[in-house]
């Protein structure tokens, strides 16, 4: 697991300015954990910085855009989807896609200095939910190929347990595979595996960035790490992804476990605070 604790001095103050437009509670607590993740974690020698996508992480790119450009003209940022391409692209920064990676002097693939980006659910072990916005294959990627994952939520995202407060896990498929897949998650004790539906907005289901579906799939809440239940109806998290991933037609599935954690993770708090959460501690913040 990446160490979560910055090797070089931060260069962005961890207090936003006012916003330049009135914001709920909420968006402010999100644009504070933003602030946070971004002044711990966005170095002056960084290169290659991964952008995901959500609510949150409209203010992740906020916060980076507020630096001088002298600081991050030599950055390049890699996004997850089209609405954080768009965020990167407003914001005046410079975007490349995943799949133009440079090699290192390895002759490896560059890796990504670090990735930020949201989550729909994080449990106490800090495995993750990711996918309610469809960009999940994407997100997967820039994850696995940053060096360090800081992920940016608000205070309601937090579970004891994953699919204790989000309804399901989105799987992202081949449109040929769908009644196979549906089947498949039905056989391993998804009660009702479905299609997810682009209305009202479009007729159809709903296209990732990639031309694929996604299913969402409820299941009990899951146990976090593998151990055996007394419920034969619960999974743990890395069983039950590996299971679902086995699946022929599935493509990816949106739960971060093992070295696709965070490393850390910023939740904004109804107060106004921010709470910091690794494996091996919990700090609030003011």
């Amino acid at each position: 697991m990446p160490q979560a604790a910055p090797a070089a001095q931060p260069f962005l103050s961890p207090h936003p300015p006012p916003p330049k437009t009135p914001l709920t509670p909420l968006q402010a607590a999100k644009r504070a954990a933003a602030y946070h993740a971004v002044s711990d974690h966005l170095l002056p020698n960084h290169t290659y910085v991964g952008i995901g996508s959500g609510s949150t992480i409209v203010y992740v790119v906020e916060a980076i855009s507020t630096l001088p450009r002298s600081l991050t003209s030599h950055m390049t940022f890699l996004t997850t989807g089209h609405q954080s391409r768009a965020l990167i692209y407003d914001a005046g920064l410079r975007y490349t896609n995943i799949d133009t990676l440079p090699l290192d002097g390895a002759g490896a693939v560059r890796m990504l200095d670090v990735a930020f980006d949201g989550a729909d659910e994080v449990d106490a072990e800090l495995n993750v939910i990711k996918g309610g916005g469809a960009c999940l294959f994407q997100e997967k990627l820039v994850v696995v190929s940053a060096k360090k994952f800081v992920c940016v939520a608000d205070h309601r995202k937090l579970s004891p347990s994953l699919l204790t407060s989000f309804p399901s896990i989105p799987v992202e498929i081949l449109p040929l595979s769908t009644q196979h897949v549906l089947a498949s998650l039905r056989l391993l004790g998804s009660p009702s595996p479905t299609l997810r539906s682009g209305l009202p907005a479009k007729a159809g289901p709903v296209i990732t960035d990639n031309a694929g579906f996604i299913v969402d799939a409820p299941f009990p809440p899951l146990l976090p790490s593998q151990e055996p239940s007394d419920e034969g109806s619960r999974h743990d998290v890395a069983t039950l992804a590996k299971r679902i991933k086995e699946i022929v037609g599935v493509v990816e599935v949106g739960l971060f476990f093992g070295a696709q954690k965070p490393a850390v993770v910023y939740f904004g708090m109804d107060d106004g605070g921010v709470m910091v959460k690794t494996l091996e501690k919990t700090e609030q913040r003011s």
